[in-house]
């Protein structure tokens, strides 16, 4: 079985796809490559999340897509999609054709479904979707992912492998139940303390649905984070750390020094 003590560093690169042409975008994500980055991501959002608010933006599942058939080798996904922007039966369908736009090269694809409850309400109110609650989102999540994995199975041709789903979030009582129960990647968003008690809590729902919460790979977000932060995460088990980088210029500086400590940890 494989667990954090045998599971390498990974370096995960999100590229913010605001602020910047598609161009740069590409330019990017082919540099991202070149260096040595495990997995490029981007986020599913239709407004910038900072600078100018009506900056330029691009939707996320058109261009993961395109990702899939410009690189050969890094895995591609969202961190992380919103669920509640697309039938559920529809993500999976998506899912399933990147998979197969990626997998060129090798014949297994390289797309992870990184998924979340969606939580940026202006992208609900203009583009027509109902925000609710943060309750009713995330019971919409917890209905959905058994509906896209049964279509995975449905589908043909079927997925080249079985996709990973990685679940954003840290909600205590009902995001990691859903952790638990169907995350191959779990995208904590915490600091080292947070996460220690977090993953406690996690255990905790695995027992509950009979899950080893051991198989799941820790994520963790290390651009504001010094390496000793990161080095604390490590010890409790993550292994997946991504940098976030926005245009218009994606300074990748941070990307270098951080495959640098992955080198030296996988050494």
């Amino acid at each position: 079985m494989t667990t954090a003590a045998n599971r390498p560093v990974r370096i995960g690169v999100q590229i913010a796809p605001q602020h910047a042409g598609y161009a740069k975008i590409r330019e990017t994500a082919a540099e991202l490559e070149e260096l040595g980055v495990d997995v490029i991501f981007n986020w599913d959002h239709f407004f910038p999340l900072s600078g100018a608010p009506d900056g330029l933006h691009f939707e996320s599942w058109t261009m993961l897509a395109a990702l899939a058939e410009q690189t050969s080798r890094v895995e591609i996904g969202a961190l992380v999609n919103c669920n509640s922007y697309r039938n559920a039966n529809l993500q999976s369908d998506m899912a399933r054709t990147i998979d197969h736009i990626s997998a060129k090269d090798s014949g297994v694809g390289r797309f992870i479904f990184g998924t979340g409850s969606g939580w940026f309400e202006r992208d609900y109110d203009e583009y027509g979707y109902e925000f609710g609650s943060v309750g009713g989102r995330l019971d919409a999540l917890a209905e959905n992912l058994p509906v896209i994995t049964d279509r995975w199975t449905k589908l043909n041709p079927a997925p080249t492998r079985k996709i990973p789903v990685l679940i954003g979030g840290g909600g205590e009582k009902k995001t990691l139940r859903i952790v638990a129960q169907h995350a191959d990647i779990w995208h904590s968003f915490s600091d080292a303390l947070t996460l220690e008690r977090k993953l406690a809590i996690l255990e905790q729902h695995g027992t509950a649905v009979g899950r080893d919460t051991g198989e799941i790979e820790i994520s963790t977000e290390v651009a504001k984070r010094s390496v000793a932060e990161a080095e604390e995460q490590y010890d409790l088990g993550a292994r997946l750390f991504t940098v976030g980088i926005s245009g218009p210029h994606y300074d990748l500086a941070p990307v270098r020094d951080w495959l640098a400590w992955r080198g030296a940890k996988n050494a």
